[in-house]
């Protein structure tokens, strides 16, 4: 695309993309604050999904009539923009999932299955979300292996030397958020990956959190795997990535058997579908994928940088409007984050601020995050967590303050 076709909106353009931040709750103007969980759909994704479902609906790779041929068509074609958004080599590098979640455990249970042995060791942090943890923990209860995990500094940020340190001749797996959920915090996931592999260490990278606020090129950062969910990328939930050099997956078995993941089935035997083809077997989310399609498409109409330079505005006006609260704590200021704040007020509750915000049109994340090692390392029962994204703006930060104001002398 040239750079005279990209268009540049103003943020006031953009939030017109997204009907529900034109709409209200108790009364008072939605201010969406949880985007780490899940981001807004623009309305040509809405669109999309209503068109599909209403006039183009049908079951793929298996049919000959229209309707089935021209949805295998667009479900595929989305298989290539995400291998573009990406920079995968390969479209056949885009495995389709459920999310996030099922994209790290296909490799816990596939991969982990045929290259972990018993006293091997999985290399993973504190800050890691429980899918994160989970599934290696379950991986290494099954094969008799060792669960390592690196520790987080008051700033939120781990320690390359510490990685070093951890690393022995019986590592075969580092399994590494590239943005925290909780904290923000950006990872040198670069840094570790080059650490990984000269030790002949194969690497995942939980790219949830990264995939909607950073250009990610899988091939410069030559991780093994990537996972990621459309949900939190402006698309529909129930659909995930999992990025793999081919290399890797050709090698790695079904971890799910059914239709549309064979070649041929007999009594005696089956043999599979290449890659990806044999990693997902049944009914996939057929919308949802197509859907993600039009999402990734809204993002490409305009520069990814426009996006990165409205977030890092609204993460240092963020940072110093907290910081005018009494007694406020955040947790996670490294100097290489995203716009998420988490934090605690002295003498309140998070959850009664929660409610007391959400009362006032103020949609904020209360609890662990599903990072509750991290809070135990903290030693905190959990945060308020406000994640932002390039819609919002400084007028919304304004009132979100207001309103966290109000609501801690209220419960002081």
């Amino acid at each position: 695309m040239a750079i005279k076709d990209i268009k540049e909106p103003s943020v006031s353009q953009w939030r017109k993309d997204f009907p529900i931040l034109q709409s209200s709750v108790h009364g008072k103007p939605l201010v969406y604050f949880d985007n780490g969980a899940s981001t807004q759909k623009p309305a040509c994704t809405i669109k999309k999904l209503k068109e599909f479902d209403s006039q183009s609906y049908a079951n793929i790779h298996r049919g000959v009539h229209e309707l089935s041929a021209s949805a295998t068509e667009e479900y595929e074609e989305v298989r290539k923009q995400v291998q573009h958004l990406i920079h995968a080599s390969s479209e056949k590098e885009i495995v389709f999932t459920r999310g996030t979640t099922e994209s790290i455990n296909l490799v816990a249970y596939s991969w982990g299955e045929t290259n972990i042995k018993q006293g091997d060791e999985i290399i993973i942090t504190l800050m890691e979300h429980h899918s994160n943890i989970v599934p290696w923990q379950m991986l290494c209860e099954r094969k008799g292996a060792v669960l390592k995990a690196l520790s987080v500094n008051e700033i939120g940020e781990l320690d390359l030397d510490e990685f070093k340190s951890s690393i022995t001749p019986r590592t075969k797996l580092l399994a590494l958020t590239h943005i925290s959920n909780t904290l923000g915090t950006i990872n040198p996931v670069q840094k570790f990956i080059e650490i990984a592999k000269s030790n002949h260490i194969t690497v995942l990278l939980d790219g949830a959190q990264a995939i909607s606020h950073k250009e990610i090129d899988v091939q410069e950062l030559d991780c093994d795997f990537y996972a990621f969910s459309a949900h939190k990328l402006f698309g529909p939930t129930g659909v995930g990535i999992l990025y793999g050099k081919k290399s890797i997956l050709d090698l790695m078995p079904p971890w799910h058997g059914g239709g549309d993941m064979i070649k041929n089935v007999s009594i005696e035997k089956t043999t599979y579908a290449e890659t990806p083809s044999k990693f997902e077997a049944g009914t996939p989310n057929i919308s949802g994928v197509i859907a993600l399609g039009a999402s990734i498409k809204y993002l490409n109409s305009f520069n990814i940088q426009l996006r990165m330079k409205q977030e890092s505005d609204l993460l240092e006006y963020g940072t110093i409007r907290l910081k005018e609260i009494k007694g406020l704590k955040i947790y996670g200021e490294s100097k290489h984050k995203i716009c998420t704040f988490s934090f605690l007020v002295d003498g309140t509750h998070p959850y009664d601020i929660g409610v007391l915000l959400d009362k006032q049109g103020i949609a904020v994340r209360i609890g662990n995050h599903c990072t509750e090692p991290l809070m135990t390392h903290y030693n905190v029962p959990g945060t308020i967590r406000a994640s932002l994204s390039f819609y919002n703006t400084k007028e919304e930060i304004d009132q979100f303050i207001k309103a966290l104001d109000f609501s801690v002398n209220m419960l002081r």
